[in-house]
């Protein structure tokens, strides 16, 4: 008797506990994340330099920097001189070091002539999510 109660017990505990959605990758927003989009529109005739400063920037500041948490380049489709960022750093004083940066430093210096215009986008984070690769 005391294990037939136990398994009408345990088996719907069971399954009640699997349906229960697991946040893998998930990052509890914190008041001091910092997230933010750029929008970029870049000179047609300069865009494979653009790109190409680009890449070197993002890559660089996710390989040094701790405080960079994302760095994400795309462009609006049809429309490839239109470049959205989307940026995400750990606290105020990572984005306050990562644009001392020499290389932030330099990628500003290097593309100053091929951004045509830059709107920067405050926002506040609700969730964030990722995949591992």
């Amino acid at each position: 008797m005391f294990a037939k109660r136990t398994i009408y017990f345990i088996v719907p505990l069971a399954f009640f506990a699997a349906s229960i959605p697991i946040q893998r990758g998930y990052s509890q927003v914190t008041e001091q994340r910092i997230v933010r989009i750029a929008e970029l529109e870049i000179d047609p005739n300069h865009l494979t330099a653009y790109k190409a400063a680009l890449k070197e920037e993002i890559e660089t500041s996710i390989r040094v920097e701790p405080g960079v948490l994302a760095l994400y380049a795309v462009s609006v489709k049809d429309h490839p001189n239109q470049i959205r960022l989307f940026e995400s750093y750990s606290s105020q004083s990572a984005y306050t070091s990562h644009l001392q940066t020499a290389h932030f430093r330099k990628y500003k210096s290097e593309t100053q002539t091929m951004v045509k215009s830059l709107t920067l986008i405050e926002t506040d984070p609700i969730l964030l999510g990722s995949k591992s690769k």
